[in-house]
């Protein structure tokens, strides 16, 4: 997982941000990922699993019989 750090933080928005957190039952730590987390994914997002069964609902779906290739992996050459 990342880990960023956010330098001139202005302190009306750090004393804001804690009151949100304290308001939200988080720490300030958490509330900060709960606002990032929202703004860049948020829950109305369509994702791709979801659009491709909305596609194919009116033809009857589509059938994947998808099974995961269980090779082991195996080492780069670089000879």
């Amino acid at each position: 997982m990342a880990a960023i750090t956010i330098h001139n933080l202005p302190d009306e928005a750090h004393r804001a941000l804690k009151a949100r957190a304290a308001a939200n039952g988080r720490s300030a730590e958490a509330e900060i990922r709960a606002i990032l987390t929202e703004s860049v994914l948020p829950p109305d997002r369509i994702k791709a699993g979801s659009a491709m069964v909305e596609l194919f609902r009116p033809y009857g779906g589509v059938d994947l019989d998808i099974e995961r290739d269980r090779t082991p992996p195996r080492a780069v050459d670089f000879d």
